[in-house]
């Protein structure tokens, strides 16, 4: 893989610790700032709303700016909103501080997807997904953990000036390694803006979105609000938190790395395989969440499973929108963060139910009983499409 897909990886490292790094942090946040714990992981939401919204508003307004120069300023934008974030003592201002920071942050991933397919050969386009993704999965094993830990010595704040010290590098990889006029020159030989838009109309390419989007909605749904079952059902220290974490981003990193070595060639068997042993482990989680080793040990099996699930069913968006190649990388990024939005909301309505902070878990579970039972349903649809893919 190129030196510039890794330096690309870095940036998504930085702000993927924090988008994820709230898990740890809902509690400290929702104290200071005198709010709900349900209302804080309303913070999660509008961060996913915000990159649902700014996938294709940003990658249609950069499709023909440079590419390094819309990098670079979607980065210095994030670590902007970070530091307004850090400094605030308004609920509501943290809120649109949250949303900024998405908007950004979806640029920049839309526009790194359609630049990360670029730097490989068309038949690679999951290997160098899983290299982009890797920053984030990397986030969930140290960022994600690190932000906790400054959390629990420091305040969430120090986490947020921390997140916004992690964006200086990556800001000098880009200006570095990447090519400034790679994204223009894409745009300037490819298709129209409207014909790429209309791709969006093919039931294929929405039915695999929407799959996508329902298992990142489960993922987010159990990994938002993991921290109460650490120390409230499971009984273990607030310090417990960061070590689950750091399990479930090992687990993300294992299945994000095997998911990338299958996804081109053999996306049908990581679907079947991952699928049903999914569906397993949420309810399984519930259920064992009182058992400390137990709950570990499945929290880095969701982990590697959720990402081997997700990450392949977006590498077939990419795929699926090779027609739209300066938009598909928005259309993967919208995918994956109406599941984000969608997930923790969810999840939030079962906190107050019998289920109590294990109401989560049973949504992530029922989440992917849905997606499942959606794509049997239409399996037609999938079957339908196959011989219009560039890879089998």
């Amino acid at each position: 893989m190129p030196l510039p897909l890794y330096l690309l990886a870095v940036a998504v490292f930085a702000m993927g610790t924090s988008e994820f790094m709230l898990a740890g942090l809902l509690p400290d946040i929702a104290s200071d700032l005198d709010v709900t714990v349900g209302a804080a992981g309303m913070l999660t939401s509008a961060f996913a709303i915000g990159m649902i919204v700014g996938a294709p508003l940003m990658a249609g307004l950069a499709r023909n700016w440079p590419g390094r120069s819309s990098l670079l300023g979607f980065v210095l934008v994030f670590l902007a909103a970070h530091v307004v974030g850090a400094a605030t003592s308004s609920f509501p201002v943290l809120m649109v501080t949250r949303v900024v920071a998405a908007l950004a942050y979806a640029g920049f991933l839309a526009v790194a997807l359609t630049t990360a397919t670029t730097l490989v050969s068309p038949d690679r386009k999951g290997r160098a997904l899983a290299v982009l993704l890797s920053g984030t999965t990397v986030a969930t094993v140290a960022g994600v953990p690190g932000g906790s830990v400054l959390g629990t010595l420091l305040g969430w704040r120090a986490a947020f000036w921390a997140v916004a010290a992690l964006c200086l590098p990556a800001a000098i990889g880009i200006v570095k390694g990447i090519p400034a006029r790679r994204v223009q020159k894409v745009a300037a030989d490819g298709p129209a803006l409207r014909s790429e838009l209309a791709q969006l109309k093919r039931p294929r390419l929405l039915l695999i979105m929407l799959l996508g989007a329902m298992v990142n909605a489960a993922t987010f749904a159990g990994f938002t609000f993991l921290a109460p079952v650490v120390t409230d059902t499971a009984g273990l220290g607030e310090l417990w938190i960061s070590v689950a974490l750091v399990l479930f981003g090992l687990g993300s990193f294992a299945g994000v790395t095997v998911a990338g070595r299958l996804s081109d060639q053999h996306p049908g068997l990581v679907i079947a395989v991952s699928g049903p042993l999914l569906l397993i482990g949420w309810p399984a989680l519930a259920v064992l969440a009182d058992k400390p080793v137990a709950l570990l040990a499945l929290v880095f099996i969701q982990g590697a499973l959720s990402f081997a699930l997700g990450s392949t069913l977006i590498t077939r968006v990419l795929y699926e929108a090779a027609a739209a190649p300066t938009m598909a990388g928005s259309y993967a990024t919208a995918a994956l963060n109406v599941g984000a939005a969608v997930g923790p909301l969810l999840a939030a309505t079962t906190l107050g139910t019998a289920a109590g902070d294990l109401g989560p878990l049973w949504a992530s579970g029922l989440l992917v009983l849905v997606a499942l039972l959606v794509a049997f349903a239409l399996r037609g649809v999938i079957a339908a499409g196959r011989s219009s893919e560039v890879v089998q």
